[in-house]
């Protein structure tokens, strides 16, 4: 007898009955592969237990439902305590992405010191051997007595460790290497991933452990495997950086325990990951001052404010259509900008290339940073350097008006603990802020007042 087979999207898990080449749900091209379709035997015998298991449950009314004193523990490195919303909550499933080699590996194998202290950890990796693990281990100086290390792929074999050894915490690296034994398909395929996360999630809720789970980005960016993986997980981590630098940036792209807006800042270094709990200052090192061009900008990062440096270069160009690239900073946003510029501000730009970076590999994303990326343009167009005592903050709007932003005591108390001595604000809504001492406050009311104060 023939069997029956579905084709499905590599990039969605989306399922077509017929091969086509491009996925109707999700718009990727050549993305389409066949499997054989889980007879539905096969698939009842398969959830029998899950089933068995939630006819012994019972509803309950909330005022029923008991609260745990300590649902967070700490993790050791506060900058990741950070992005997790004050530490890791107790039966969450945590998902880590990021590219290959830019140090998810080595960020959990080093909270496993600190944690193995207190809780059983069992750290099951599908991509290195134990010889391998012990190496690494050893680099980064991390050994503990109840830290167990198993190297398996196999997800039946990981169930009966955890099952044995009863862990608190429970690390897999990765989901791509990962496969079920009942499972035809091959490791990393979309069924795998699902069938795999959906384990580890159950084991998290049904036995309280905290799951740790590694899985790799691909080429556009996200989390390779189906989407719907990352809607499984109750947070889904990312951790990037540019691999000529040592900076590493992590971030929450969805946490159901807390902010997703906070930023955690490494160094890589050759004894592992150090935290970098004052970012300003490494973001700000080696700035040049008194040079055309550049502005510093203070954006808010969840509850932390970071300096950042903006860079704008505006040459003529060669072409009948001007460029325009940026780094670090939204392109549509920055486009925007410069036709304010233009217009409201009174500098041509018609016929220059305008070029804005972001030094340090940070990606601005707020409004306020919209009045620096303004006058680094006009800095570098004009030849006229802005003092390297001056920052600024605000929004711009398309009349050229600058607008109010949020939280500005705080991102002028940064400013001021980093010596910045002049600030240019939103006049509206600073009428009640106060300037700390030995700063002065430069209020404008639009770009051209902010030009002709920022090149005074």
């Amino acid at each position: 007898m023939r069997s029956k087979t579905v084709f499905y999207c590599t990039e969605c898990g989306n399922e077509t009955p017929r091969w086509q080449g491009r996925c109707p749900a999700c718009g990727a091209w050549n993305t389409i592969e066949q499997k054989e379709a889980v007879p539905a035997s096969k698939a009842a015998a398969k959830h029998a237990s899950g089933a068995a298991a939630a006819l012994a449950r019972k509803p309950r009314t909330l005022s029923q439902l008991e609260t745990m004193d300590e649902i967070r523990f700490p993790t050791g490195m506060a900058e990741l305590d950070r992005v997790l919303g004050g530490g890791c909550v107790a039966g969450s499933l945590v998902l880590v992405g990021g590219a290959p080699g830019i140090g998810k590996s080595t960020l959990l194998l080093q909270i496993c010191k600190e944690l193995s202290r207190h809780k059983t950890v069992l750290y099951a990796s599908g991509e290195e051997s134990e010889h391998q693990l012990k190496m690494r281990a050893v680099r980064l100086d991390v050994s503990a007595e109840k830290l167990y290390v198993l190297s398996e792929t196999s997800m039946a074999e990981i169930r009966e460790a955890v099952s044995a050894l009863k862990p608190d915490v429970l690390i897999a690296d990765s989901i791509q290497t990962l496969y079920n034994p009942e499972n035809t398909s091959a490791p990393g395929s979309v069924s795998q991933v699902k069938d795999c996360t959906m384990t580890l999630m159950q084991m998290a809720k049904g036995e309280g452990i905290t799951v740790f789970v590694v899985g790799h980005v691909n080429k556009e960016g996200a989390i390779a495997g189906p989407k719907v993986l990352e809607h499984m997980v109750d947070t889904v981590l990312y951790f990037e950086g540019d691999r000529n630098t040592s900076f590493r940036l992590l971030h929450a792209e969805k946490n159901r325990f807390g902010s997703t807006h906070e930023l955690g800042v490494f160094e890589m270094r050759d004894d592992g990951l150090h935290e970098i709990p004052n970012p300003s200052e490494q973001l700000l090192a080696g700035r040049p001052l008194d040079t055309p061009g550049t502005c510093v900008a203070c954006v808010m990062e969840g509850s932390r404010p970071v300096l950042a440096e903006v860079q704008a270069l505006v040459a003529r160009t060669s072409f009948n259509v001007p460029r325009r690239t940026t780094e670090g900073f939204d392109y549509n946003r920055a486009v925007l900008q410069m036709a304010v510029l233009e217009k409201r501000g009174g500098i041509h730009l018609g016929t220059c290339d305008v070029y804005i970076n972001v030094v340090g590999g940070l990606s601005i994303d707020e409004p306020a940073a919209d009045l620096p990326v303004i006058l680094a343009a006009a800095s570098s167009y004009r030849d006229v350097a802005i003092s390297g005592e001056t920052a600024a903050v605000g929004e711009v709007g398309l009349t050229g008006e600058v607008r109010a932003v949020s939280f500005l005591e705080q991102r002028l108390q940064e400013l001021h603990r980093l010596g910045f001595q002049r600030v240019l604000i939103p006049l509206q809504g600073s009428s009640k802020i106060s300037a700390p001492q030995g700063m002065e406050l430069l209020r404008v009311r639009n770009i051209r007042q902010a030009i002709a104060v920022a090149m005074d």
